[in-house]
């Protein structure tokens, strides 16, 4: 079975089938949409962060908690074991192309975004109901859709219980055991109330703690990689200098790192940056439609806001961190490249305590978001009369990871995610057209203000 898994998982993030398809869909969709990343990057930000709710909108929270959800289910342990692995086998160049891959995931998750409220629905419990199962169900006629949207939502379901939780729980369990000593059962119980006291409040809960969480562990994560830097500041010009260098040349064999070309830097960049932001897996489409607007254009300019912070922030900080103090030259494991980054740099045993309690905040975060992603699925397939089960379940799985040893659970977990990535892509290339019609239409308006809601609601198809 691991073999299986592990065959599925080279074939589906391989060279040829998803990478590619990602990273050119994202260019597509850039282009299609005028580098709306670019000429909309401040209006993003202040819809974002400028709370100013539109009192005739339909939603369950507001645009800054629909983000926080989204950013809580990707600023996980991607973000520093992810980064880590990417250096390791594709060497410092990859970060570049991490870098590359969020400016393009940008346009994806604006239009995930996008059509997620575009076909949201209201449910029978009277919570909004979207993301890439209605769009690609709502959206494309026929068999096709049907097809792919249930296929999505089954890859959702399954996926949520993987990378979302069994990994996230089990990846802090084994940190704190590691760094203080207390043994898994007490963290997997300690975690598992937490997970129950927010996750069956629902949406409006998880958007609640989310919005306060989110900001405050990506703030003290960034605050420990600023001093990294900080006393390490001689030695970032060159560090960044071998990044954009090693992008395009490869990497030499230094130290314990046994050499990387070019193509295993743009491999491993992209693949791993998809991984880090979610960017074509759809995710951020069920985020985005519980958010209160009056237009998918708002929010999903809301939205994209999270590649940016995820990639071009989190990950940055990361990558940083890890080529300026040299670590990723050494025979460490790369799953602790970050721990070794921190501990070098930082006096005492701060790092190692930085890197432990991120994980913890991190981990958790995604355990809540990816909770919410799998009960839309749920939702979707069998009505409202399984959420509060699955609900359940996923509380008691968040226990079953933190105190079992994993380990064919992250492989299993890639072809989950993957699987949710295909039919999502094939959508938004469908679907395109109508993300960009309805945009410029939105824009076009005469005399447009941000702040107001459009003249009238868009019609369904």
């Amino acid at each position: 079975m691991s073999e299986l898994l592990s065959s599925a998982s080279d074939f589906i993030w391989g060279p040829w089938l998803l990478i590619p398809l990602l990273l050119l869909t994202g260019l597509y969709l850039t282009v299609l949409l005028r580098g709306i990343q670019f000429r909309r990057f401040v209006l993003a930000f202040r819809l974002g962060f400028v709370e100013r709710a539109d009192p005739d909108a339909e939603g369950d929270i507001s645009h800054y908690q629909a983000l926080s959800t989204a950013l809580a289910a990707t600023v996980g342990v991607g973000n520093i074991a992810g980064v880590a692995t990417a250096i390791s086998l594709g060497g410092p160049g990859a970060v570049l192309w991490m870098w590359l891959t969020g400016l393009v995931g940008m346009a994806t998750k604006y239009s995930e975004a996008f059509l997620g409220v575009r076909f949201r629905r209201t449910d029978a419990a009277g919570n909004q109901a979207g993301g890439p199962m209605h769009y690609l169900r709502r959206g494309i006629k026929g068999p096709l859709g049907i097809f792919l949207g249930g296929f999505f939502a089954v890859a959702g379901v399954v996926a949520s219980f993987g990378i979302g939780n069994m990994t996230q729980a089990n990846t802090v369990a084994l940190n704190v055991e590691s760094e203080w000593g207390l043994p898994t059962w007490i963290t997997g119980l300690i975690i598992t109330g937490l997970a129950a006291a927010v996750i069956l409040g629902g949406i409006k809960g998880i958007g609640r703690v989310a919005s306060v969480f989110v900001p405050v562990m990506i703030v003290l994560y960034i605050l420990g990689a600023l001093a990294v830097l900080i006393f390490r500041f001689e030695d970032l010009p060159a560090a960044v200098a071998e990044i954009v260098t090693d992008a395009f040349t490869g990497t030499a064999a230094t130290g314990g790192f046994v050499g990387a070309g070019v193509a295993a830097a743009i491999q491993y960049g992209v693949a791993r940056g998809i991984f880090s932001n979610e960017s074509g897996l759809g995710t951020g489409g069920i985020a985005a439609a519980a958010a209160s607007t009056t237009h998918p254009v708002r929010q999903a300019l809301v939205s994209m806001t999270q590649t940016f912070i995820d990639t071009l922030v989190v990950v940055s900080f990361t990558g940083l961190v890890i080529v300026v103090t040299g670590v990723w030259k050494t025979d460490a494991d790369a799953a602790t490249f970050t721990a070794a980054a921190f501990a070098d740099a930082l006096p005492g045993t701060w790092g190692s305590v930085i890197v432990t309690v991120s994980i913890i905040f991190f981990a958790f975060s995604t355990v809540l978001g990816w909770s919410y992603y799998g009960d839309r699925c749920i939702e979707y397939l069998f009505g409202n009369s399984l959420v509060l089960p699955y609900r359940i379940l996923f509380i008691a799985v968040v226990y079953l990871g933190a105190t079992t040893e994993l380990t064919t659970v992250w492989t299993f977990s890639d072809v989950a995610n993957g699987l949710m990535a295909l039919p999502n892509l094939i959508g938004l290339l469908i679907l395109s057209p109508l993300v960009y019609r309805e945009t410029k239409a939105y824009f076009e308006r005469k005399d447009p203000n941000p702040y107001e809601p459009p003249p009238e609601r868009i019609p369904t198809i």
